[in-house]
């Protein structure tokens, strides 16, 4: 598992070439990408000490690995050792400690099945008052929490987790950090995290809804952070291929990236975000006061297509929104991009929107927030006022947020070029020479 053959007197030898970086280095550079850290100025990320993951990896400390079981033992138990971690290949987290698959059936456990969970609660013999409780959800929560041993993947400060070789991805994985700080993720596609056993809430808006527990990767209390490269898909698993239990459909993931419980000083640049619903929260809930005057996060250059909500959903972070490209080509399962919750800051300025079917009152959706600042945004081509196309529909209307400016940008694209620049350059982009 430990790098061997990328050593050379002691020093890190990687030397991948930068396939149209500009978030890191100059297209076309020789450089050391596993060791690179957040430029200056690159969105929230940068802000203080910056994030420089792994950087400092001794050689000890550089791993290049194949299967979950290698990267579980280079994480070493959320060990806060700098460490650098390359992917090479696809790695799945639904084996057992050989590697050998493991299904949804291998999870079950305590006599839970399917059938059973859904004739306990079908809200004709359950109701609609309450949330499912007593044995056949006891065993739902055993059944998942065996599920979560295997997929939820934890890490450790100074960390920088990155893809090498041709297609790294981690599958059916989350990539768990849980009150840490200085991670890098990148140049990877992470594929499908689901959950087998997802819970009935009948209490969960108008008509209930099934909710899963997985992100693709979940920022919980992070300091300092950086997602930039990565595809997010559900690969041949969607939502949308589920069957619908008591009216909802059932649905197997969560979100793709979730940045929560006093999180702050993240950049998210240059990644994909690819049919999918539940996108991407900053902040989980209204009433978690720790996540004051923190939750600040930048979100650049990523491509959103096909998509359905929080790109993202935003509470009580100041959240920075540039020249990202949204592709809303499904009206049917498009519901907003921009949340607007309790104590929000969202900043959102040169962006573009090429839409079918929706109108431009729906691109933002307040939950409890009262103001947001966008300008510069364009949707099929013309300059559109979001907010005011927002106000002129619904009641109570947004205020203009004036109470404060980004600074740390370290380049900003005219929407003219955003189109081209984000499909061409976002995702895994990286390669051995």
């Amino acid at each position: 598992m430990r790098v061997s053959r990328f050593l050379l007197a002691g020093v890190l030898s990687i030397s991948l070439i930068v396939v149209g970086l500009p978030s890191a280095a100059g297209a076309g550079s020789d450089v050391d990408i596993a060791r690179q850290t957040l430029p200056a100025n690159d969105g929230w990320g940068a802000s203080a000490t910056g994030t420089t993951g792994g950087a400092a990896a001794d050689t000890d400390h550089v791993f290049e690995v194949t299967s979950r079981a290698e990267l579980v033992a280079a994480l070493n138990d959320e060990d806060a050792t700098p460490k650098i971690i390359m992917i090479n290949g696809a790695i799945d987290s639904n084996v057992d400690d050989t590697g050998n698959p493991l299904s949804c059936a291998d999870y079950q456990t305590d006599g839970y099945s399917l059938e059973g969970y859904l004739e306990a609660f079908d809200p004709a013999v359950w109701g609609r008052s309450s949330v499912p409780s007593g044995p056949p959800e006891d065993a739902r929560r055993t059944s998942q929490q065996r599920q979560a041993a295997r997929v939820q993947i934890r890490l450790g400060s100074n960390t920088t987790i990155i893809g090498e070789g041709d297609d790294p991805r981690l599958v059916g994985m989350n990539l768990f950090a849980n009150n840490v700080s200085n991670l890098i993720i990148r140049n990877l596609t992470v594929v499908d995290a689901f959950d087998c056993f997802p819970q009935w809430d009948p209490t969960d808006g108008a008509t209930g809804n099934w909710n899963s527990q997985y992100d693709n990767i979940s920022f919980r209390g992070v300091v300092h952070g950086w997602v930039d490269h990565v595809a997010f898909t559900d690969g041949d698993n969607p939502d949308s291929r589920q069957p619908v239990y008591f009216g909802r459909p059932f649905q197997v993931h969560d979100g793709e990236l979730d940045i929560t419980n006093a999180s702050d000083l993240i950049t998210v640049s240059y990644n994909r975000f690819l049919d999918h619903d539940k996108v991407g929260l900053v902040g989980s809930s209204d009433s978690a006061q720790a996540d004051v005057d923190k939750l600040r996060v930048t979100y650049h250059h990523n491509l959103y297509r096909g998509v359905g909500q929080r790109t993202p959903r935003v509470r009580f972070g100041q959240v920075h929104v540039f020249n990202n490209l949204y592709i809303i080509d499904n009206p049917d399962t498009y519901l907003y991009s921009w949340g607007i919750g309790v104590q929000s800051h969202l900043f959102a300025e040169n962006n573009v929107f090429n839409t079918t079917g929706v109108g431009n009152d729906q691109i933002i959706r307040r939950f409890n927030g009262t103001a947001m600042h966008e300008s510069g945004n364009v949707v099929n081509g013309d300059v559109v006022d979001l907010r005011a196309a927002y106000n002129a529909s619904f009641d109570p209307s947004l205020a203009d947020d004036t109470s404060w400016t980004p600074s740390l940008v370290a380049h900003m694209d005219a929407t003219a070029e955003v189109p081209e620049l984000v499909q061409r350059l976002s995702g895994p982009v990286l390669s051995l020479p």
